[in-house]
């Protein structure tokens, strides 16, 4: 009978073969292009966006010191977090007057962050399924042009949405920042107007992780818009305006004047139909038969035939 390790070692999965199989099935060129690239990049920012926020806890520290020492607080530790419900957040702050008083922090920003979350993470998924898509069903993507249009009227509702959501922690980060100020909190407590008494923060809270949130929502703002073109290209609409103009036909090369099968010939400009001068080069017993390489008796004129024009030469 067959043990349980045996039976789990029969079904056990070759995960080289399987991935091998993987990538050779995958279209990871789709990678090297703005299409895939930008995805990848959307993707990991996403994840910085989400994860800066949605992770952060502060705290700050202030002093209270009374007329009388053992009515003081010298370490008063205030910690907040996200969502930033601050209107809950509360701490035990001496009066000075023999008792303590617990009072609560203002504001309640929790919409602005939570909405900038949410769109930090449906980001993340849908680059991770669109680089799937990419990679392995891209011939189904392209397929009745339906890909595409829906990654494309994706991309620009997401476009818009880290624009405001952008836009909406940036301002609840300031409301956070004034809300968690030790300065404003001591400004309300009524031991810090106590005769005797001193008041002053000791540790500020640390922002720069929700600072660097707002600068990741930003850059996902500026990825998903300049991916719509790349994307919006995919769709097709735009093919017909980019095709190339049709190729003129040339026009024939003039006939060589006068070119007869790799002869050159040149028209006798005097044997013209319309009447003039021609001179009868064929008469016989005339002067105007003589050869051109004969020799010419002194003081006589012959005619010499040159490129088809009767030109008169005299010889010595």
């Amino acid at each position: 009978m067959e043990t349980v390790n045996q039976l789990f070692c029969k079904k056990r999965i070759n995960w080289p073969l399987a991935y091998q199989t993987l990538v050779a099935t995958g279209q990871f060129r789709i990678l090297k292009v703005p299409l895939g690239f930008i995805k990848i990049l959307q993707w990991v920012f996403a994840i910085f966006a989400f994860a800066t926020c949605g992770s952060y806890s502060g705290m700050f520290r202030m002093s209270v010191e009374c007329k009388n020492r053992s009515e003081s607080n010298l370490n008063i530790k205030v910690e907040f977090e996200y969502p930033f419900r601050l209107h809950q957040v509360y701490f035990d702050a001496p009066t000075c007057k023999e008792r303590e008083e617990r009072l609560f922090l203002v504001g309640d920003y929790s919409s602005s962050a939570e909405f900038f979350v949410t769109i930090g993470v449906f980001a993340f998924l849908y680059s991770m399924a669109a680089l799937a898509i990419y990679i392995f069903f891209f011939e189904k993507y392209r397929e009745n042009n339906k890909g595409p249009l829906i990654d494309f009227g994706v991309t620009c509702v997401f476009t818009f949405m880290w624009l405001v959501s952008s836009a909406a922690w940036a301002k609840g980060l300031s409301d956070v920042k004034t809300a968690t100020d030790p300065e404003r909190v001591l400004s309300v407590m009524p031991a810090c107007d106590t005769e005797g008494s001193h008041c002053r923060e000791v540790h500020d809270p640390v922002m720069s992780g929700l600072n660097t949130s707002v600068v990741f929502g930003f850059l996902n703002l500026i990825l998903w818009a300049g991916n719509l073109w790349f994307v919006f290209k995919e769709t097709g609409i735009i093919a017909p305006f980019m095709r190339p103009p049709p190729a003129q036909e040339k026009q024939p090369a003039p006939e060589s004047f006068g070119q007869q099968q790799g002869g050159y010939s040149q028209e006798d400009p005097y044997a013209s139909s319309q009447g003039g001068y021609q001179p009868e080069y064929s008469q016989q017993g005339g002067g105007y038969n003589q050869d051109v390489n004969q020799a010419a008796s002194p003081g006589e004129w012959r005619m010499a035939v040159v490129l088809g024009k009767v030109v008169p030469e005299a010889f010595p």
